[in-house]
């Protein structure tokens, strides 16, 4: 699994790079923040409930939670299920607002 700044991911949105980005935190972490990303939970993941990203399987995946921690466990879960391409974005949300402050954050 690769790994992905904040500023890093932060210029290849603002480049308008279709990206595939998935939150694994819990739905009422993801409806108080978020930036843009497909809510999957890490929950769901350890119970190999991919089917909403199944079609991702061969293109990049950046993971992020908030730390960084519940987003590298699941992107080994997910290199498991045959994601190829996982990339964990270090730091999580939290780091994003230490760098950006709200910036992209929905």
């Amino acid at each position: 699994m690769k790994n992905i700044t904040v500023a890093e991911l932060a210029q290849r949105i603002q480049n308008g790079e279709q990206l595939n980005i998935v939150d694994v935190r819990e739905a009422h972490e993801y409806e108080a923040d978020n930036i843009g990303a497909t809510l999957l939970p890490l929950s769901n993941i350890r119970n190999f409930e991919a089917d909403a990203i199944e079609h991702l399987k061969d293109q990049e995946i950046i993971l992020h939670c908030k730390s960084g921690v519940r987003s590298m466990e699941a992107g080994m879960l997910l290199e498991q299920m045959g994601f190829a391409n996982v990339c964990n974005l270090t730091g999580g949300i939290t780091e994003w607002r230490s760098q950006l402050g709200d910036k992209n954050i929905k």
